[in-house]
């Protein structure tokens, strides 16, 4: 159960371009074309903007974890962006987002769901990591700094 592995080059974008929250989800969503069908991927879209109509997934210090879970997928799945903008996202601090995690999972997995959730929070809230994600512009390094990261952490 680590990040690293629901990420891939196909899920990861350095240097996402994006004009407002809706286009930010929109392009996480699509992200996971390759990874399901049409239809899962329509219910988890739904399902994530269900999710950020009952509250802002903007959790502060510029990060946002839009999430969901949904019958429609049998496994976890992610993606991730550092935009290449700050955009308000609505966030707890209203402070603008940089950092984007979206994770959708199956209904079945709820306390799967709720420690990656956790685990994103964790590692996102090293501000070396942070920075170490911010500055980076390619996949390569982005995935090789979660790597990193959740081995400092989470490997005993």
């Amino acid at each position: 159960m680590n990040l690293f592995s629901l990420l891939d080059a196909d899920t990861v974008v350095p240097n996402l371009e994006v004009e407002n929250k809706k286009q930010v989800i929109n392009s996480m969503i699509d992200l996971l074309s390759s990874k399901m069908d049409e239809d899962a991927l329509e219910q988890v879209r739904e399902g994530v903007f269900e999710r950020e109509f009952v509250m802002s997934t903007g959790v502060g210090k510029g990060l946002a974890i839009p999430h969901c879970k949904t019958k429609a997928i049998d496994d976890n799945y992610a993606a991730f962006a550092k935009l290449s903008t700050p955009l308000d996202y609505d966030s707890i601090d209203n402070e603008p987002v940089e950092l984007i995690f979206l994770l959708v999972g199956p209904d079945s997995k709820h306390s799967h769901h709720i420690k990656l959730l956790s685990r994103i929070s964790r590692l996102m809230n090293s501000a070396s990591f942070r920075e170490k994600i911010l500055s980076s512009t390619t996949k390569e390094v982005i995935l090789e700094a979660f790597k990193e990261e959740e081995e400092k952490y989470f490997v005993h």
